[in-house]
């Protein structure tokens, strides 16, 4: 017997319809007859369905596909602990280059970001070994397993510019169809890889060939962000070794075979991690959450994430994602903008008063380890946070204020907890927020609609799906809030 733990298969750093980018772009990382990754999980004793098969879908692009029905509860694919790739501190070839690894990764801010790329320096260690044959136990099984694995990731890797181009090109390019919203992440991502670059060179340049993570092969900011995407693109958050006290750690695991399926908000697999009684290891496993027919792709929910996360570490555009949102910074200009814009004025804020700069506090809007970034759309149509700030500053009545407790001003089922003329200004705030954020996108909806008609590149079309994801959300949010404005205006 085994005890199971269920996992919702959330990948990290979320459909990824285009295939084979990679290959016009780096022809020399991709052999012509890739090996046949399902024969080597097989081999290194994994299980394999036998009704699935790698196919290229027309909806889904290439992924897992069931050539025969199968049943609810079928284990569809298994992998043992010696066949996912993750960073533990068991994975690296010697002591010594696991310590100049961990001497890397704590120059990697974030701890999630942190867990990620000190995977995807283990991704590029496997490569270095797989080229150079340095691999130990299981070399020629682990040498197939890393080509297919990485021949299929690469022939699913994304469009987007930091996948497929150097840093140093992508900053430097005016790559006019981002412009208005991720611009500024995906520059971040560039120039911390090419930050990276150097203290990567400053740290390794000293050392013996034996204690080399990367045995002596030069790593740039190029082979970071390609192991990053593939990381980011491809890995899966689970159970990784048990602490002292009995619990286990949470790691990422990059699981072929299985990273090969597709994502869906209704999926019909799920991962599921199995531990032995017999020798305590654990094994992951892929298993059918229903029936799944013949020709069906085997589908994983990735995760319920934003717009932004599925493009940027996933390469692919949900229209009307349920979970999108846009991000705002709480800043007093702006506010003060969005206010005039709705036909008022509000001096609180730029300069609040003592009891509302004290909720603001409460609210962490204000203070030195504030956090300014705040949401609309998604789970919450304006987030709590905002709503609160704009209905405390906007009203000038404490008493009444300190009547309601935070989860109460933070709730916009609450229907004007302050009265209706604060609610309507603090709305209408809200709408005047969204106008200005359309005015930050060089065009249109209209105008991107009419460019998708014409002959553009695929990366191009995926900026532009992605613009107008972003744009639809905005309008909606207006059109959804000023129906609110209408009716309280109405009483």
């Amino acid at each position: 017997m085994s005890s199971k733990m269920m996992l919702m298969a959330n990948s990290l750093t979320h459909v990824r319809p285009l295939t084979c980018a990679a290959a016009a772009v780096y022809p020399s990382r991709l052999v012509a007859q890739p090996p046949d990754l399902i024969k080597w999980v097989k081999t290194e004793g994994g299980f394999v369905h036998k009704s699935i098969k790698v196919a290229q879908g027309d909806t889904f692009g290439l992924g897992l596909v069931a050539s025969e029905d199968i049943p609810k509860g079928s284990d569809l694919i298994a992998l043992p602990q010696h066949i996912p790739l993750k960073f533990d501190g068991s994975t690296s070839e010697s002591e010594n280059s696991h310590s100049a690894l961990i001497k890397l990764a704590q120059h990697v801010p974030g701890k999630v970001v942190l867990s990620q790329y000190r995977l995807a320096f283990e991704y590029l260690i496997k490569g270095v070994n797989w080229k150079l044959g340095a691999f130990g136990r299981g070399a020629v099984g682990y040498e197939i397993g890393f080509e297919a694995s990485a021949r299929e990731s690469e022939e699913r890797f994304v469009l987007v510019a930091i996948h497929q181009q150097s840093p140093r090109d992508l900053l430097s390019a005016d790559f006019l169809p981002w412009r208005g919203y991720k611009e500024l992440a995906v520059n971040k991502r560039c120039r911390f890889l090419l930050d990276f670059e150097k203290i990567l060179k400053h740290e390794l340049e000293n050392l013996k060939p034996d204690d080399h993570p990367f045995s002596g092969q030069d790593v740039d900011s190029s082979a970071l962000g390609w192991a990053m995407s593939a990381v980011s693109s491809r890995a899966f958050r689970l159970y990784g070794g048990k602490r002292p006290d009995g619990t286990r750690s949470n790691v990422p695991m990059m699981l072929p075979l299985i990273d090969m399926c597709n994502h869906s908000f209704d999926p019909n697999a799920e991962i599921v991690q199995e531990e032995a009684n017999t020798n305590r290891n654990m094994l992951v496993k892929m298993v059918a959450g229903r029936e799944i027919k013949q020709n069906d792709p085997l589908l994983l929910n990735y995760g319920c994430l934003s717009s932004d996360l599925f493009l940027l570490d996933y390469g692919f555009v949900i229209p009307s994602n349920p979970y999108d949102c846009i991000e705002l910074k709480y800043d007093a200009a702006l506010l003060d903008a969005a206010s005039m814009a709705a036909g008022f004025t509000s001096p609180n804020f730029s300069s609040p008063s003592p009891w509302q700069q004290q909720i603001l506090s409460h609210l962490n809007l204000d203070g030195p380890n504030s956090d300014l970034k705040v949401t609309l759309g998604g789970g919450e149509l304006v987030e709590g946070r905002l709503l609160a700030a704009l209905r405390v500053v906007l009203s000038n009545d404490e008493e009444a204020v300190k009547q309601h407790d935070l989860e109460t001003l933070k709730s916009l089922t609450v229907e004007a907890p302050l009265g209706i003329s604060t609610e309507v200004s603090a709305l209408r705030t809200v709408v005047a927020l969204c106008v200005i954020a359309l005015g930050h996108f060089p065009t249109k909806i209209m105008e991107d609609k009419s460019l998708l008609k014409q002959n553009v590149s695929p990366t191009t079309e995926l900026a532009l799906q992605f613009r107008i994801q972003k744009k639809s959300l905005i309008v909606d949010v207006m059109r959804d809030l000023s129906k609110r404005v209408k009716l309280l205006l109405a009483k």
